[in-house]
């Protein structure tokens, strides 16, 4: 009503600045039910990025909070009406809006990672909207009984199914904000709001399932819903491990620009054969194809791009006709459907399962987001020192993706990594801030004078440059720390004082550090604390004020497993053991020790040893 008041009727953009709670929800909702098309922005993204978004997708008014004003009105200049939700008084009517809005109406602008160097805007509308929903309904079989969580930022696509799936059934949502509260209060929060359907990215979950003890029991969870980058193997060993008996593990398949369209269910039975976990069969209407180069479709099991064809992809991208023409086809055998280009590679096996195989593009997916590195190229290269960039993405000694930064700097200005880090971060977003930096002299080049992505070499375990000097650890337990730390980084060295998010740490591997520091020392930590004290010395001293402050959490008693009959084997013992079969002898998994030295080579001392 306060909306309508000031804005009147009509369809036009509104921004939404708001925290990751109920209010974000029932903002949604007011501006659909008014007419309007809501474009999300997360007060946590950088910004630059949300002045870019504000701009780019030509709202007329912000609708914000007390908490979030100032950022509002400094955003705005002046050239936005402002709605803050604190002061909206009680004089308006609570009659239902008596508009029409159709199908094809508008319903929102979400931002995703652009190949030009700025977000995209993915547009979709209300008809869309109630297909996802309906899709999430039949697929997951939700009812009023439900009760779902709320996990990933509103500024993606991904939340859209978990409200409107739940609040067009009658079930209740429960946000969650994982950024503000960690990982490691999840699992009681889960049990105490009775949770029944947990979704988050791959990446969230895993760090979450190594939280668990076992204990936990989750009595009332019956989905746990995964999507929005690779499901490994060892992802469904931590659902068999961790979760209920008769709960479903469910992995989704999907993107902005169409939303869910496969799923591929796990039972406590299912036995996965391959590294990667299938994305499935398709939902509803949607038909897959698998296309070469021209468009054509490729050969029975044959790889080519993954492209979707449905009556509900995306209208386009605002303000993007030359990008929304090369990426959706028209069918001419359907007037209605359109073929949307995903960008991702895979082949359909003989019962219509798809895999998939990765990207035909340098799109990548980082902890369930999709970013074009183009972006974060064009990011570095407009720093002072930085005269060519090019990002790729490694996956790392824990199977994990992280982006790596090449860098070429000007003449004698070699910039520190910290340095760098802490610029991009006023650029973009925390998931699209590299782990790692890599200076070169050049970058290496195709024969026909083509960036070679390939020769790029993978970055070492080095500790990066910083402006920090090195201090080593200086008792006992600034060693246990270091040794933490270089687990959850993948680093091989670590100073008393550097900093944790300059080293490569990010927010999923603040709560997996957090979550460690708990398990060893027995002590509670809140996430805040490594925020706070982001440095080796800082946290030991956090972690010497909890204990004389309480005597620790109790550990559950150690039971001699019986020797009455064979072990079993490990999960990673019987790979080994399979691997020795198909190849004896194989000298794989040697365990070979590397040492980094300084100073002059003695080759002929080299060559006798």
């Amino acid at each position: 009503r306060a909306l309508l008041a000031q804005r009147g009727e009509g369809a036009e953009s509104v921004a939404l600045l708001l925290e990751h709670n109920a209010l974000m929800i029932a903002a949604i909702l007011g501006v659909l039910k008014a007419g309007k098309v809501y474009v999300p922005l997360d007060p946590s993204f950088p910004y630059a990025r949300n002045a870019y978004i504000l701009e780019d997708s030509q709202v007329s008014l912000i609708i914000t909070n007390n908490e979030n004003r100032f950022l509002a009105e400094s955003l705005s200049e002046n050239r936005h009406s402002l709605i803050d939700i604190d002061e909206i008084g009680a004089a308006h009517s609570d009659e239902n809006v008596n508009l029409t809005i159709t199908a094809d109406n508008l319903a929102n602008i979400i931002y995703t990672s652009g190949s030009t160097g700025q977000p995209k805007g993915v547009v979709q509308n209300h008809r869309n909207l109630l297909n996802v929903a309906m899709r999430y309904t039949n697929g997951l079989q939700i009812s009023a009984e439900d009760r779902l969580t709320l996990l990933q930022s509103y500024s993606v696509a991904g939340s859209v199914s978990n409200m409107l799936g739940a609040l067009l059934n009658g079930a209740s949502l429960f946000p969650f904000d994982v950024k503000e509260e960690g990982l490691t209060r999840l699992a009681d929060w889960l049990i105490e709001e009775e949770i029944t359907v947990y979704h988050s990215v791959p990446t969230v979950f895993r760090q979450f399932a190594n939280t668990l003890t076992g204990r936990e029991g989750f009595p009332e969870l019956r989905l746990i819903r995964v999507g929005g980058e690779p499901v490994h193997a060892e992802d469904v060993q931590l659902y068999k491990k961790y979760f209920p008996p008769d709960s479903i593990f469910v992995n989704s398949y999907g993107a902005s620009e169409a939303a869910s369209v496969l799923r591929y269910c796990v039972d406590k039975d299912t036995e996965i054969s391959d590294a990667m976990v299938p994305v499935g069969y398709p939902l509803g209407d949607i038909e897959i194809l698998l296309l070469d180069d021209d468009g054509k479709a490729v050969a029975f099991d044959h790889v080519g791009e993954i492209a979707i064809k449905s009556r509900y992809t995306s209208p386009g991208y605002w303000r993007r006709p030359d990008l929304t023409r090369a990426t959706f086809i028209t069918d001419p055998q359907d007037e209605v459907a359109r073929i949307y280009r995903t960008g991702d590679l895979g082949y359909m096996q003989p019962d219509g399962c798809l895999i998939v195989t990765g990207r035909n593009d340098f799109r990548v997916k980082i902890r369930g987001f999709r970013i074009e590195v183009a972006e974060i190229e064009l990011a570095l290269r407009g720093l002072n020192k930085i005269k060519e960039a090019a990002v790729v993405a490694h996956e790392d000694q824990r199977g994990e993706m992280q982006l790596v930064a090449y860098v070429v700097p000007e003449p004698e200005q070699a910039p520190a990594t910290s340095e760098l880090r802490e610029s991009l971060k006023d650029k973009l977003p925390d998931y699209m801030v590299p782990s790692a930096f890599v200076v070169l002299e050049t970058l290496p080049l195709t024969p026909n004078g083509k960036l070679d992505r390939l020769a790029l070499p993978a970055p070492d375990l080095a500790r990066p440059e910083l402006d920090t000097s090195f201090v080593a650890p200086r008792n006992a337990l600034e060693e246990q720390l270091v040794e933490i730390w270089v687990e959850v980084l993948g680093i091989a060295r670590v100073g008393a004082h550097d900093d944790f998010f300059e080293l490569g740490g990010h927010s999923l591997r603040a709560t997996q550090l957090v979550s460690r520091v708990r398990e060893v020392f027995q002590v509670e930590l809140p996430l805040l604390s490594l925020f706070e004290e982001p440095t080796i010395a800082g946290l030991a001293e956090r972690i010497e004020e909890a204990r004389r402050g309480a005597q620790g959490l109790t550990a559950p008693p150690l039971v001699p497993a019986s020797r009455d009959a064979q072990l079993p084997l490990s999960f990673s013992q019987q790979r080994m053991w399979l691997l020795d079969q198909l190849e004896p002898g194989s000298p794989t998994y040697h365990i070979s020790h590397a040492l980094r030295l300084s100073g002059t080579l003695d080759t002929e001392a080299l060559k006798r040893s």
